[in-house]
This record gives C-alpha cells, structure tokens and sequence, in this order.
C-alpha cells in the first residue's frame, strides 16, 4: 500500500461531508487528524523542496506557454494575514511574468454592478499558454457577500434573484463556471490557506509592532476578525458546495508559512505535470527549412 501524499490530504474533490474542523491549521501537533503513515518534514526539507518545485515551475511554464492548449487559473482564498501575496511571491515569483497574471479584486466599480457577478472574474481569465492568480476571486460573492448583506443589495439584483436560495444558485453558478473553463482547457486549481484565529491575532500584532510592517496593517483587519465565526461558516458551506473531481479545494494548513508554501508548490507541479503537454515538436519539412537557414546564416561568415 503506498504511503499517503501530503498533497492528497488537502485535496477535497467531494465536499458532501466536509468540515474545517478535519483539517487542522498547523499540521505539527496534530499527527492524530492525519492519515497513518504521513511523514511530516523538517522547515530545512520543506524550505529546500519549494527551490526544487519553482525550478520545476519554471520549466512546466515554458511547456505550457509553448504548447498553447491549456491554461491554468489558481485561485487563492483565506482569511486576513493567512499569506496569499506571500505565497504567490514565494512560490511564483520564478515563472516569466509575460506568462503570469495575478488579479486582486476590490470594491466593484460601477461598470461592473451593471454586469452580472461573475463578468470582472472573466474579464481576467488567463489565455491559453498563461497562468491566471487570482488573489481573492469570485467566491468573495458567497463569502464577504454572505457576511455582510449589503454587498448584495449594492448588486441590484432582481427580486427573483435574491431570496434564501440564493447562495445555493451561485454555487451552483461556480461549479457550472468552472466545468466550463475546464471542458475548454483552463485548468482550475482553488486553494483555502486555512489559518487559526490565534495565529492571526499574532500576525496583527506583529504587524503593528514591527515597524517595517505597519503598512500592512488596517483598523478593518480587527473589524473584520469580529466576524470570524461568520466567515468560517461560509467557508467551510461554500468549500463543501463547490468541491468537485474537475476543480477540487486545497485546504492548506497556513499556520507555519513555510509548509504552506511547500504544500501550494507541491500542488501546482502536480496538476501540471499530470496535463498531456510537451515541449512541441516540429515537422521534418519544417526542420529542413531551418537547416537551410542554418546554412544561410553560417555563409554569412565565409
């Protein structure tokens, strides 16, 4: 029997029973909630296999980009301080940036309420040969808007839009939406940086105490945190909801930085190296036209 991958522990591909409470948000202590047989690493292991992982990136880009059949959309949901710029910086920051877009959505402009929800989203979806980061994406409109009604009044919607249905319609929505984007080549990957109420009390606290990081620290941080029951509500609701075989959730442990950041790597090789891709090939007319040229080009030095 084959020894369980980290990797396959975060992945939820069936929500029907799912519960953040099975996932823990710091995997050291908590070996009991895990498969029988997981090896956890060492910070020294993990820190060297995400170098390892961003140089297999980097190559798996330039795959992706020369064969120009798929995309990969990588969607990056958590609460505040849970480390998504940091990840995305870390894990990604290796790849060529003609290749890599990241999107961070905020407050919807006006355009975009007189457009369905779902239109700035796929306003940003990566082509064929990219990768598309979304740092916060379309869930925000089962999760801030879930939390805070308003969000949704904002929206102007028809009355027969709203109602109690109405966050079983837009799950319904997304997972439409992605099979959508899967059937035509786009990749989905989703991942939950699922981090404690503890740590990010601590993390607030550090930002406000070192003084290089206050600039990362806003009062609404700390009125959002009022809201932390409501949001683990949502999330888990909508994790469960929206968890399918064709775009699965990656609940990843984010209380230690440094495995979550392996544990994303890890997920992104692994998705792009099971895609039928190879560096392409050309035809043997196509490879005797370069040998003439070739042949041209080395005469220009005689």
């Amino acid at each position: 029997m084959s020894k369980p991958r980290a990797i396959d522990v975060c992945r939820v591909t069936d929500g029907s029973d799912f519960s953040l409470a099975d996932h823990p948000t710091d995997w050291t202590g908590a070996e009991d909630q895990l498969p029988s047989g997981l090896k956890l690493h060492s910070k020294h292991h993990e820190v060297a296999r995400l170098e390892l992982n961003r140089k297999r990136l980097i190559d798996a880009q330039e795959k992706l980009w020369a064969n120009d059949t798929y995309g990969m959309l990588v969607v990056f949901q958590a609460m505040d301080a849970a480390g998504k710029d940091g990840t995305i910086k870390h894990v990604l920051s290796g790849m060529n940036p003609q290749g890599v877009d990241v999107s961070s959505f905020k407050v919807p402009s006006a355009e975009e309420l007189d457009h369905n929800y779902l239109w700035r989203y796929a306003k940003r979806l990566p082509e064929r040969g990219q990768v598309g980061i979304f740092n916060r994406s379309y869930y925000e409109e089962v999760l801030v808007a879930r939390v805070h009604p308003e969000v949704v009044d904002n929206q102007r919607l028809p009355d027969a839009a709203r109602g109690p249905k109405i966050w079983q319609h837009r799950y319904e929505d997304m997972v439409a939406f992605e099979r959508h984007l899967v059937r035509n080549g786009i990749v989905v990957v989703k991942f939950f940086l699922h981090l404690s109420k503890d740590e990010q009390r601590k993390r607030f606290l550090d930002r406000i105490d070192v003084p290089d990081k206050n600039w990362k620290f806003s009062a609404n941080d700390v009125k959002e945190r009022e809201y932390w029951n409501d949001y683990q509500v949502a999330f888990e609701e909508a994790i469960r909801a929206t968890s399918t075989k064709h775009a699965p959730w990656y609940v990843i442990p984010a209380d230690r930085k440094w495995r979550m950041r392996t544990l994303v790597s890890d997920v992104l090789v692994d998705v792009i190296d099971a895609l039928p891709i190879a560096a392409p090939t050309i035809s043997d007319e196509a490879r005797a036209a370069l040998k003439a040229e070739r042949s041209k080009l080395v005469a220009e030095s005689d």
